[in-house]
């Protein structure tokens, strides 16, 4: 009699993949998604609350392009004095670039390049805070061995790795946006002539005008300090934020030290997710100052990359190292950190409204 043959269970398996492998990617995709429209907005959110004051600071910090004749003729027919810069060069006060935006271009020059900071920011944001989330994870992994226990370990990262995911995720994000940041700073770092004339409109007309007028690869221009500043920029930002909440560990009703393992779901109450968005808001504060103190020189060096070639603007430099040596020649170290302080008076709220609205609106949308 013959017996009928069966195949091993085994045998009957196949590649395909399983429907909890599915859901699980579908679910990582989706949570991504989320991320990135959540950094988006909060950096749309940060932008237009702060972008009268990024607009003065950016005056302030290429002042030679329109300003700076402005404040000195009005300075010629008043009694006041302003302040000079190294070697004679008329240093204009903050009310008096607030005074000649008002004067020239209205109420709503305090919001030019804003249209163009938006489209820039949405993406650049982005990016930003959903790759150094996916950066930490990927690091955090290797750190403690597995994603269990990175997930257990409340998703903690020493400051050295904090530091290098925030940097990767800047860098990411400037490679990816740069020629929206270029046609940004050049909307944004020139006043309007008298009568109200500008040098470009909107951010389309200023990419158009400047690949026509310089060539593609000017849309590049300066792209190399910024993506050496990102760098530390987001490193430093990040790991800021990173060594507060270390320093200050979110506690329970005990005094203990919470744990909040990014991989086990919890009800928040609102108490809580209000405690979370204060302490991202005064620690994304710091981290912004903190951050923009340090590399403000290197900014200033790759705005005057940015603006050279552009309507209006004589000084040619023949790369990074170029500039610095030009700009320090003629007008010393005083030159690198105009601007300055109205920069940390800017980034002190933007950052901390970045963090927060982050934080807020990621807690407000998890499934």
């Amino acid at each position: 009699m013959t017996v009928p043959s069966s195949s091993p269970p085994h045998q009957e398996t196949t590649d395909a993949p399983t429907p909890t492998a599915d859901k699980k990617a579908s679910r990582g995709a989706a949570d991504m998604t989320r991320r990135m429209i959540c950094g988006g907005l909060a950096g749309m959110i940060a932008k237009t609350a702060t972008n009268p004051l990024d607009r003065i600071r950016m005056l302030s910090q290429t002042g030679e392009h329109g300003v700076v004749s402005d404040v000195a003729a009005s300075s010629l027919s008043s009694t006041s004095t302003s302040s000079v810069g190294a070697k004679g060069t008329s240093k204009p006060t903050v009310l008096q670039v607030y005074s000649s935006i008002i004067r020239n271009e209205g109420i709503v020059g305090l919001w030019a390049g804003n249209g163009a900071n938006l489209l820039r920011v949405f993406p650049s944001k982005s990016i930003v805070f959903s790759t150094n989330d996916m950066y930490r994870a990927k690091l955090g992994t290797v750190y403690h061995g597995s994603f269990a226990d990175w997930d257990m370990s409340g998703r903690k990262l020493p400051w050295s790795l904090s530091f290098l995911s925030g940097g990767m995720a800047g860098m990411t994000a400037t490679a990816l946006t740069y020629p929206l940041d270029l046609a940004r700073g050049r909307i944004a770092g020139k006043v309007a002539r008298p009568g109200g004339t500008k040098h470009y409109r909107g951010i389309i007309n200023t990419v158009l005008i400047t690949a026509r007028e310089e060539g593609a690869m000017a849309l590049y221009k300066g792209v190399s300090p910024t993506l050496l500043g990102a760098m530390p920029y987001e490193g430093i930002k990040f790991g800021t934020v990173a060594v507060l909440e270390r320093a200050f560990p979110k506690t329970t009703g005990d005094g203990k030290e919470e744990i909040d393992g990014g991989g086990l779901k919890k009800e928040k109450d609102s108490n809580s997710i209000v405690s979370d968005v204060t302490r991202k808001l005064i620690f994304g504060g710091a981290g912004g100052v903190t951050a923009s103190v340090i590399t403000y020189p290197n900014d200033t060096v790759r705005r005057f990359l940015q603006l050279q070639g552009s309507k209006g603007t004589t000084e040619h430099f023949d790369g990074y190292w170029d500039c610095v040596r030009k700009t320090y020649a003629r007008y010393g170290v005083e030159r690198f950190y105009r601007g300055a302080f109205i920069n940390i008076v800017r980034m002190a709220p933007n950052t901390a409204i970045q963090f927060g609205s982050y934080e807020l609106l990621k807690q407000c949308t998890a499934g």
